[in-house]
């Protein structure tokens, strides 16, 4: 279902944000994020005026994962930013971010490593959306979310798919901890 209908206003600024996934030959996973701000207007900032339409922030990053979710490797990038010469600096940094795991403990460490004045504001909001881009990744190199003998990754990581819910009950049987009485079926 929709959004209820907007009040009447106008458009100032977009922000897109686009995950990518991709399986190397040499069986390691990229997962490639870009985030691009645009204003609906010209903008002047201390460094310049940004054209109507030009990007204010245009970044990049790549972490490369192993099957297990260990990053092998991290690569940031800043093509376009408010402050020529400062923002753009810091993306290297990223790399000491190697060696830790996507489902364990990552955007913590993340937020340690590069929160606030340690890193870019929006490159660390980006690579912390890695690891559910890493969910839907993997999501597609299995033939069935429920196949083998393993508890499919995805239950108890959100409120739909908590073991003791309808869903499920409805959906995942093998794996349902809940009481039948307890809880209601699932649409």
């Amino acid at each position: 279902m929709p959004l209820s209908p907007a009040a009447p206003r106008k458009r100032l600024h977009a922000r897109d944000i686009r995950y990518e996934g991709f399986l190397r030959d040499d069986g390691l996973i990229d997962i490639e994020g870009r985030l691009v701000d645009r204003k609906d207007h010209d903008m002047t900032l201390l460094s310049g005026v940004r054209r109507q339409g030009d990007a204010v922030h245009d970044m990049w990053v790549r972490v490369t994962i192993d099957r297990e979710m260990n990053v092998q490797a991290i690569e940031a990038s800043t093509d376009a930013a408010p402050y020529p010469g400062g923002c753009e600096t810091i993306a290297p940094a990223y790399a000491k971010l190697a060696g830790r795991n996507l489902m364990h403990g990552f955007r913590r460490a993340l937020s340690e490593a590069m929160g606030n004045v340690k890193g870019c504001t929006h490159l660390t909001e980006m690579i912390g959306g890695i690891p559910t881009a890493a969910v839907q990744l993997f999501s597609s190199l299995k033939t069935r979310e429920d196949e083998g003998h393993r508890k499919p990754f995805q239950l108890d990581r959100c409120h739909a798919l908590e073991t003791s819910g309808a869903v499920v009950r409805r959906y995942y049987p093998k794996w349902y901890r809940g009481t039948h009485d307890a809880v209601e079926e699932a649409g």
